[in-house]
């Protein structure tokens, strides 16, 4: 699948910003993906490290997704073999403030919950 295009996108369900980020991020795994990110995991290994046991197969796939939407881009650290780190880019790190009203929403009605991610501010580039 080609890069997404925001000129050329053709919606999946509606032109509804609320059901069309949702066909990206909306799953039950991505924004944790995204999460973990912004807590400074970098690389597949991490990600599988985190306490959630994401499958392998559904690891590979959203971040697969997230390259091709431009909400993470993969770079090679090490080549031979070759292994890859996920960085967010600006799109990526604008995912910031939703997570952190979900933390917000989460601590606030979700009794015993406890935010496992850095602000987006404080989140390393």
């Amino acid at each position: 699948m080609a890069k997404q295009n925001q000129s050329s996108e053709k919606f999946k369900r509606s032109s509804c910003p609320v059901a069309s980020t949702l066909d990206i991020i909306g799953d039950k795994w991505t924004l944790l993906v995204v999460r973990d990110l912004f807590a400074g995991k970098r690389t597949y290994s991490e990600f599988q490290g985190s306490p959630e046991k994401i499958p392998t197969n559904i690891l590979a796939e959203r971040l697969k997704r997230l390259a091709e939407y431009e909400i993470v881009v993969k770079k090679p650290y090490q080549h031979h073999p070759v292994r890859y780190e996920y960085l967010l880019t600006a799109k990526g790190k604008d995912l910031g403030p939703v997570l952190m009203t979900m933390v917000q929403w989460g601590e606030k009605h979700l009794p015993g919950t406890k935010a496992q991610i850095i602000p987006a501010k404080e989140a390393k580039p």
